[in-house]
């Protein structure tokens, strides 16, 4: 039943994708595909997935021979069927207790890479910032005191912020189903911390910026240095073509760029400007992620990642090999 009500999700999100010429947004045919040397890629726009951006806008996938067109999605996450289906190419999502769930009962998908990592620093590309009024009580100064109150998590407990969520709070002695996870998008975290909706949540910069210039709320930790909640995913078929080497080469040349001084030079910042739609001068002050210069598959955070859902009661079925999901 999982299986049909997937294969029906990614019918209708294709049906709903906007129309576009090459290299732009839109579901560029049902027709010929990859074997066409046609990628179909859904996407949120986001710096996470900085290095399809980069490689598309510096023209490496056509060194490769490859016509990538983007498709824009709603949530990433429930975009993985698509993919499974023929129905696109490629995504780049978070890793989600769906995508376990969904490759236990025999969703046909490969993660091929890893994408942005978090640094560990402080200011960091996601934070948990709890309510300035909680912070300023003394009720909540370290994530411990979070036990038993709301904390808002786009998509859920089961989404990749769930994974982050829990990464943090293990630090701290706490575990995911130790808190309340409301889902709550994350342009409304902000006015949910206000309201006292939520304690606290796990927005990504510049809305944590945002929040703490706003004085509704304060940084309380970040994600620990290289956890990995974001990736590629691949349909099976797809992912033994030489159309996805080639693609995965083109990635990882934008991936190199990205690295040391890359993250922040002008030229990348504006192609991510113009790829997500943020202002240049915003993400220039927003702290970068971090990605591999390879793009490698990180399978001990995926295994972590395994776990801390199956945790929280969010699994079903026996524990997927990671092996069986990468290779």
């Amino acid at each position: 039943m999982l299986l049909l009500a997937l294969g029906t999700l990614g019918l209708a999100a294709t049906a709903c994708a906007g129309g576009g010429g090459p290299g732009q947004d839109g579901e560029g045919g049902s027709a010929g595909g990859a074997a066409s040397g046609t990628v179909r890629v859904a996407h949120v726009p986001s710096t996470l997935f900085a290095p399809l951006y980069l490689a598309q806008a510096k023209g490496y996938f056509k060194e490769q021979g490859i016509d990538v067109r983007l498709q824009k999605v709603k949530a990433g996450q429930d975009a993985v069927p698509l993919a499974a289906y023929g129905n696109v190419e490629a995504v780049v999502a978070g890793f989600s207790a769906g995508l376990f769930n969904g490759v236990s009962e025999g969703l046909k998908v490969k993660v091929a890479a890893s994408m942005g990592a978090s640094t560990g620093e402080d200011p960091s590309p996601t934070a948990l910032e709890v309510s300035k009024r909680l912070a300023d009580s003394g009720k909540v100064d370290d994530p411990a005191d979070l036990r038993g109150r709301k904390v808002a998590v786009a998509g859920g407990p089961g989404a990749a912020g769930g994974y982050q969520l829990d990464v943090i709070l293990r630090k701290s002695g706490l575990r995911l189903k130790d808190v309340k996870v409301v889902n709550v998008p994350i342009p409304d975290m902000r006015t949910a911390l206000a309201d006292g909706g939520v304690d606290a949540a796990l927005p990504p910069a510049p809305f944590t910026t945002a929040m703490e210039e706003a004085g509704v709320a304060e940084a309380l930790a970040v994600p620990p240095k290289g956890t990995v909640a974001t990736g590629l995913i691949l349909g099976s078929d797809f992912a033994g073509m030489d159309t996805s080497a080639k693609f995965l080469a083109a990635l990882r040349k934008g991936a190199a760029d990205l690295q040391g001084k890359g993250r922040t030079s002008p030229k990348n910042v504006g192609i991510l400007a113009e790829a997500t739609g943020q202002e240049a001068g915003v993400l220039r002050k927003t702290p970068p992620y971090q990605w591999s210069p390879r793009l490698t598959v990180d399978e001990r955070q995926l295994s972590k990642q395994q776990d801390a859902y199956r945790e929280a009661g969010l699994l079903k079925g026996e524990p997927v090999a990671i092996e069986d999901m990468t290779r």
